[in-house]
């Protein structure tokens, strides 16, 4: 099979790319992602899946040992704590793919930036 030479343009396309075992890893992480923000639309940005809510609320991706997770700086301030042990930059957070991914955890970011988008969006609405 040839590869496709465009960039995926769809969640379910860019998880094709990968090889079954981080395909279900992904698989996973979306189906927390939705559980936590049920309203959130899928997308595409940055070439990697996105969740949206009034804006960017999380990305992932996979890599050839992690799966990176991008809530924004605010949601890994946020857990700054339980997210010790894992490498982070300034908005991204690495799950090694050799260990358990956090999904809680992950349920439990995603929650934090749906609410943080959620004031934002009414505080800049109460503005108009």
């Amino acid at each position: 099979m040839e590869p496709n030479p465009l960039p995926p343009s769809t969640i379910d396309e860019f998880i094709a790319q990968f090889t079954p075992e981080t395909q279900a890893l992904l698989q996973k992480i979306r189906a927390v992602i939705h559980e936590a923000a049920p309203e959130a639309s899928e997308a595409i940005a940055y070439g990697i899946p996105t969740f949206v809510l009034h804006g960017n609320l999380v990305h992932f991706s996979a890599y050839k040992n992690h799966i990176g997770f991008y809530p924004a700086p605010s949601g890994i301030e946020q857990f700054k704590e339980a997210l010790a042990k894992y490498q982070k930059g300034k908005g991204t957070i690495q799950f090694p793919i050799d260990q358990p991914i956090p999904y809680d955890l992950v349920r439990e970011v995603t929650l934090f930036r749906v609410n943080e988008n959620e004031r934002k969006a009414a505080a800049k609405k109460a503005k108009k």
